[in-house]
């Protein structure tokens, strides 16, 4: 039998807990165990069942049918604190892995995109419409292109809930994919509230390196309602979700003839483009490369939590096929 000796015991404890958060139904321990030996860690079914007890104990479990568990809510917010010294730099290895995912075609319009999937209640979600039409009139998303899906409906990895709508916008590593598979890689650095001024980018006012965070930083910028994307998308003037990328110098072209094509396709999001080793927004560039600022895929998302509709938000949740999508004025 496995025996819980110490530290040991506990991250065998928060091994489990990550299965069962990553699982939309309950699991058995045969199925734990499985999982387990997919990330490395080998328990038996009998010393999974042993750190289930703790869990239970513990109020992080509760039983979920045929002899299965599921998180307690409780026990959902321990995996994730549990977890968080191991995520850094997760975002950007989700960014990464989402733009080598993207198979999107520009030209053919076909393909996979990247997405973000936002959870809305079904008595908001006419006000939410609402509260981005501005935005997505303005351009400040790297789409206009959606999609939608009832509860049991899955947007990429995200399972939508009881009396929600799920809505899915362009996230803006779909860029970076098309930019892949052109031969351009792109440096993931940082997401941020870009500051913008008569409809240019002034600077950013806020900093999050995808390196050094566990939660996509238009998430925390939004939760802490630091944007005021619904001024900017009215007046020209105010604070949205920006990023910034940078690329080898010798690709410009190639970055700008893509970005021409993903425009036509319904795709922009491209804010800015700098000059080769010169700073963009005030932010400094590295010898032989080019500082490219991009728009916040939430960005609508952010006006409607500024008109005080509750969502919930996953970056980067996964693909879609483009022909999954249509035009937000189709709502």
């Amino acid at each position: 039998m496995d025996q819980p000796v110490g530290a040991d015991a506990e991250n065998k404890l928060i091994a489990i807990l990550k299965v069962l958060s990553e699982s939309s139904e309950p699991l058995g321990s045969i199925q734990i165990a499985r999982r387990l030996a997919q990330d490395g860690v080998f328990l038996s079914e009998r010393g999974v069942r042993y750190h289930l007890k703790i869990a239970d104990e513990r109020g992080y479990t509760q039983p979920g049918g045929r002899d299965g568990r599921t998180l307690t809510a409780k026990g959902k917010q321990e995996a994730k604190d549990a977890l968080i010294p191991q995520q850094l730099g997760l975002v950007r290895d989700k960014l990464e892995l989402m733009a080598y995912l993207t198979t999107f075609d520009p030209i053919k319009r076909t393909g996979q995109l990247a997405i973000n999937t936002s959870i809305i209640d079904k008595s908001h979600f006419k006000k939410a419409i609402a509260a981005m039409k501005d935005v997505f009139k303005a351009g400040i998303c790297a789409s206009e292109m959606v999609a939608t899906a009832e509860e049991g409906e899955k947007l990429g990895s995200v399972v939508v809930p009881e009396g929600k709508i799920g809505f899915a916008t362009v996230c803006s590593a779909s860029i970076n994919g098309v930019l892949l598979k052109a031969g351009v890689p792109s440096e993931f650095k940082f997401g941020g509230v870009l500051e913008v001024k008569d409809n240019k980018p002034r600077r950013f006012v806020a900093l999050t390196e995808y390196a050094g965070t566990s939660m996509d930083p238009s998430e925390q910028f939004i939760q802490a309602k630091m944007t005021s994307v619904g001024q900017a998308a009215r007046t020209g003037s105010g604070k949205i979700l920006g990023a910034f990328r940078t690329i080898p110098a010798p690709a410009r072209e190639v970055v700008e003839e893509k970005a021409s094509a993903l425009k036509k396709a319904g795709i922009g999001g491209i804010y800015a483009i700098g000059n080769t080793s010169e700073p963009l927004c005030q932010i400094a560039v590295a010898p032989n490369r080019i500082g490219v600022i991009q728009i916040g895929g939430l960005n609508p998302v952010a006006a409607a939590v500024e008109a005080g509709v509750e969502i919930e938000n996953i970056a980067e949740s996964g693909v879609i096929d483009f022909k999954a999508l249509l035009s937000f004025w189709e709502l």
